[in-house]
C-alpha cells in the first residue's frame, strides 16, 4: 500500500505499520526506512528499559520508533512549533505514555540537560542537512551518554567524530550517511587532525 504524502511508517515494535504525520517544514527529512532498519538492527531491536533523547526530532520517526520498541522514556526536542504540535498529536494518537516533546533549541536544551546531570542510553542526532547542528551539539554528547550509551548521527557527509566520540558502525544509503558512536577512551580523545608524534 503506498504511503500518503508527509507520512512515515513505524517499522517495528507494538506500533508497527502505524503512520506518523508531519508538516511541510524546510529541512524536515525523515530517516529512510532502510536506514532505520539498519539502525535498530545495530541497537538490538528491543529497547525495553532504555532512556532515549531525540534531538532535531522532525517527523518523530526515530523517537517514536524507539518508543514502539519498548524504550522506557523518550524525550523529543524540536524548535519548530509546527513540528512540535504534530509530534504531540502523534504521541497522543499512539498513546505513548513515556514520550515527552519539548519546543526548544537543541543546543540550549542539551546544555540544560548537562547541567542537570541527565544521562541517556541512546541519543539520536539527525539535524537538517546543510546546517551547523552536528558541530554545535556533538561535542556535548559524551556528557549526556550513560556508561554504555550510544549516539546515532545522521548527515549528508561521512561522519568524522570531533574527539569525544568514537565510531562503532557506519553506513550510507543514497545521500544519507549514518553512524553509531560511543564515548571515546582517553587515548582516542585527540582531535582527529592531530598527527601522532614520531
Amino acid at each position: 500500500m503506498p504511503k500518503r504524502p508527509n507520512t512515515v511508517r513505524v517499522i517495528g515494535g507494538v506500533h508497527r505499520g502505524r503512520l506518523i504525520r508531519f508538516p511541510d517544514v524546510e529541512g524536515l527529512r525523515p530517516t529512510p526506512d532502510r536506514v532505520r532498519e539498519t539502525l535498530f538492527n545495530w541497537l538490538g531491536q528491543d529497547l525495553h528499559g532504555k532512556v532515549c533523547l531525540d534531538l532535531f526530532a522532525g517527523s518523530g520517526a526515530l523517537g517514536i520508533e524507539a518508543a514502539s520498541r519498548g524504550a522506557r522514556e523518550v524525550l523529543m526536542v524540536d524548535r519548530s512549533r509546527q513540528v512540535v504540535a504534530a509530534l504531540r498529536a502523534s504521541v497522543e494518537a499512539l498513546r505513548l505514555s513515556g514520550v515527552r516533546v519539548e519546543c526548544r533549541d537543541a543546543l540550549e536544551f542539551v546544555d540544560d540537560l548537562r547541567r542537570r546531570g541527565a544521562r541517556f542510553d541512546v541519543v539520536f542526532l539527525d539535524p537538517p542537512f546543510g546546517g551547523k547542528g552536528i558541530p554545535r551539539v556533538e561535542p556535548l554528547l559524551p556528557d549526556l551518554l550513560d556508561e554504555h550509551g550510544v549516539a546515532y548521527v545522521e548527515s549528508e557527509h561521512l561522519y568524522r567524530p570531533s574527539g569525544g566520540l568514537r565510531v562503532l558502525k557506519q553506513g550510507h544509503a543514497g545521500m544519507v550517511h549514518y553512524a553509531l558512536a560511543a564515548k571515546a577512551g582517553e587515548q582516542e580523545r585527540r582531535p582527529i587532525s592531530e598527527e601522532p608524534s614520531a
